[in-house]
């Protein structure tokens, strides 16, 4: 018997969870169930995360969470409790099925079964903003070598346990040599492990297009954060309905299942939700509990329904369904089929007896990290390059001097063009001449001189090799 934590949410999450933990428990689950409250309500009671801290204590100790749909109110600071909980648990890997349940559901691609392992803790979401001048913003990219290493080793070991033939990396590498570099050099290290699936890389845009296109070339994907988020719902979508997809949040203690709807709060209580996609994440979650056994049984029980055009109002369409059904009858009919297998799809079937290898991050030894510049950026309102660049100028000292401003990345001193539109936002790059070595001292020294020349400095960012290896980029145009 496992313990579970259990939040049944906002809107229609109430029904769903009641239909969808009436099937499990039927099939047989070895649950006990502990229930909190999360959400809504808990966020108009003054908790602007949506949880309180005993619930915390509770989601802990059980491990496993299973979450129905919570609505956040818009406005006045309300944190996303699902980003909250990925964050704290370090619920690293968001694992999303996408499977075409053709001819039952409309769809333009009827051979699609892809599954996308899309990294959960860090990249663009890692929510690192700052208005750095009056025209600029930014925001920061992290990509860490165990975040990747994590992420990249999951989808290899889900392969394997679910035995699928191929794992697909899309990246923007191409571009962001350095975030996107090191996720796709995992990627490759990583692959050499597995040698018995293929592996392939994908630029993201022409990767996205093709699976758009030709969803069948794909198995599973595994990609940084902020791409995953995008392409899961349209991966989610071209199978038909995002309403029938489930999601699993894996981390190496704890793990959190739902669907990846909302909550629709204007469908509430009126017993027409379809609770298919958090019946997904039920099942994915009797898989990672060890009972295989009662989510293969869930799982052909909800195919046989499918095919057998029991349909809820979402995906009942004249001429191919049978009967339309509120939510718990659809729970009931799946029951009765508890058992049965599908004809029309392919049956599943769970292997139990090939575990997930999911060792800890291991360190690797710290590389010779030698500082070579820094660039200083700087927030100025003319648009001359040639006119700040004599400014700047201004900042050199010794065998210290400037070597290039770039705006917005792109090249525009030395040797820029006039036709490149500029804004109050300029990087500066210092660096030593040859053969001098370059120290924090240097930078203390050009950050003093900044002050006296009345620069508005807003930023630096040392400039290092690791290992010979340069760890910066160069810019746009050099």
């Amino acid at each position: 018997m496992k313990k579970i934590t259990v939040a049944k949410g906002d809107g229609i999450g109430p029904e769903i969870m009641d239909a969808t933990l009436e099937i499990i428990l039927a099939a047989g689950a070895k649950i006990e169930i502990e229930e909190i409250e999360v959400g809504e309500k808990v966020y108009l009671s003054g908790n602007t995360s949506g949880i309180a801290n005993s619930s915390w204590d509770i989601i802990r100790r059980n491990k496993i969470f299973l979450k129905a749909p919570i609505t956040t109110p818009q406005g006045g600071g309300y944190k996303s409790l699902n980003v909250t909980t990925r964050k704290f648990l370090g619920l690293y890997s968001n694992v999303r099925p996408c499977r075409s349940l053709h001819p039952f559901v409309s769809t333009k691609h009827p051979v699609m079964d892809v599954v996308i392992v899309r990294e959960n803790e860090e990249d663009l979401y890692a929510g690192i903003e700052h208005q750095q001048t009056d025209e600029v913003v930014q925001c920061l990219k992290l990509i860490s070598r165990p975040g990747c290493e994590k992420i990249v080793r999951y989808a290899f070991e889900y392969a394997r346990q679910q035995n699928r033939k191929k794992v697909t990396c899309f990246t923007k590498d191409n571009i962001m040599k350095q975030t996107d570099g090191l996720f796709h050099k995992v990627f490759d290290e990583i692959a050499k492990e597995y040698p018995e699936i293929e592996n392939e890389h994908w630029i993201i845009d022409i990767g996205a297009a093709k699976l758009a296109d030709s969803p069948e070339a794909f198995d599973v994907l595994v990609m940084p954060n902020l791409y995953g988020d995008v392409l899961s719902d349209v991966a989610a979508q071209i199978t038909g309905s995002v309403g029938l997809a489930g999601s699993a949040n894996i981390g190496e203690e704890c793990a959190m299942f739902e669907a990846i709807h909302g909550s629709a709060p204007r469908r509430a209580g009126q017993n027409i939700a379809n609770p298919s996609g958090l019946l997904q994440g039920a099942i994915m979650m009797l898989n990672h509990i060890g009972q295989s056994d009662v989510a293969e049984k869930v799982q052909n029980a909800w195919l046989k329904t499918i095919e057998d055009g029991i349909h809820t109002y979402d995906i009942f369409k004249e001429g191919v369904s049978k009967e339309k059904v509120g939510t718990k009858e659809f729970a009931k009919a799946v029951i009765a089929r508890l058992g049965q297998k599908p004809q029309v799809f392919p049956a599943v079937h769970y292997d139990k007896n090939i575990p997930m290898v999911l060792p800890k991050y291991k360190k690797k030894q710290p590389a010779k990290k030698e500082l070579v510049g820094v660039d200083v950026f700087v927030h100025w309102n003319g648009t001359s390059a040639e006119e700040i660049a004599a400014l700047v100028q201004k900042m050199n000292f010794s065998e210290v001097k400037l070597s290039m401003i770039t705006n917005r990345g792109i090249k525009v001193w030395p040797e820029g063009f006039e036709e490149t539109f500029c804004t109050d936002h300029w990087r500066c790059r210092f660096k030593p001449k040859e053969g001098r070595s370059f120290s924090k001292a240097d930078i203390i020294e050009l950050l003093s001189r900044a002050s006296h020349l009345d620069i508005d400095v807003i930023k630096t960012e040392n400039l290092y090799f690791f290992d010979g290896v340069q760890g910066f980029s160069l810019g746009q145009g050099q």
